[in-house]
């Protein structure tokens, strides 16, 4: 089920000329894990040019995020519950980690933000249906 959240995210990000312009110059791979779950996140110039589902066995990616399954399903809600609505809100509650090579996350911050909130535009429309 988080697969498809997930998979949604590339064709969203891609969508959005204005999130794309906005990542134009980075170019890297990053990990989301729900519970025991892995994907890789391939961005380059600000598009996900390639989503891939593990398990992997030595996985290259710059950094990671790391929250339970029920973290990620309240994040990604439409209107997101207080202390869900941003990484850093889950960060101090210690319900997320941001691991590795954090530098690429941190420099476009506001786009890896808007890149990882994604899936929420689609559940807002599905509401509206």
């Amino acid at each position: 089920r988080e697969f498809r959240m997930i998979d949604k995210i590339a064709s969203l990000v891609n969508a959005d000329k204005k999130l794309v312009h906005r990542g134009r110059f980075v170019d890297t791979t990053f990990m989301i894990a729900i519970d025991d779950t892995y994907y890789l996140l391939r961005i380059q110039e600000g598009r996900v040019t390639k989503v891939t589902a593990g398990p992997f066995i030595t996985p290259d990616y710059s950094f990671a995020l790391r929250a339970s399954r029920s973290v990620w399903e309240k994040f990604w809600q439409p209107l997101p519950p207080l202390g869900f609505t941003d990484i850093f809100a889950l960060v101090k509650q210690k319900l997320m980690r941001v691991e590795g090579d954090i530098h690429p996350f941190m420099a476009n911050l506001l786009y890896f933000k808007d890149v990882i909130a994604a899936p929420r535009q689609t559940k807002q429309k599905e509401a509206v249906r």
